[in-house]
């Protein structure tokens, strides 16, 4: 299992996610598809760093079946689609997490939110 917790105020925060995930993911999880998981991996860090101001927790953890990526942070408001801004007002984010994970829910917590994104392994991968 990879768990990141916020660096109050750092920068960089969806890369150093990026790389800690493609170290993890490629080590224990090679029947999954790298890009699509980073990208979602540095769309749900970029969103909480941008919405909330305080903590968020990433936590990935790969079981016999699936992977499962985690964005706890202490914002309580879900994320909402908005219509996709060609001009470079954004809106492209929640919709693609949506596309690209097998799976995705949102969970309140008592001091914020859960997204989790879930991919099921293919029943022809081999680890």
């Amino acid at each position: 299992m990879v768990v990141l917790d916020s660096p109050q105020g750092a920068q960089g925060d969806s890369a150093s996610a990026r790389d800690a995930a493609a170290v993890y993911l490629a080590q224990h999880c090679p029947w999954v598809d790298l890009d699509a998981v980073l990208l979602v991996v540095s769309e749900l860090v970029t969103n909480a760093v941008r919405h909330t101001t305080g903590w968020w927790r990433l936590r990935l953890r790969v079981g016999k079946e699936q992977l499962v990526v985690d964005m706890e942070d202490s914002s309580r408001e879900p994320p909402v689609p908005r219509e996709p801004d060609f001009a470079g007002g954004g809106g492209f984010g929640w919709h693609m997490v949506q596309r690209l994970a097998g799976q995705v829910e949102v969970r309140p917590l008592p001091d914020g939110k859960q997204v989790r994104a879930t991919w099921f392994r293919p029943a022809d991968a081999t680890c």
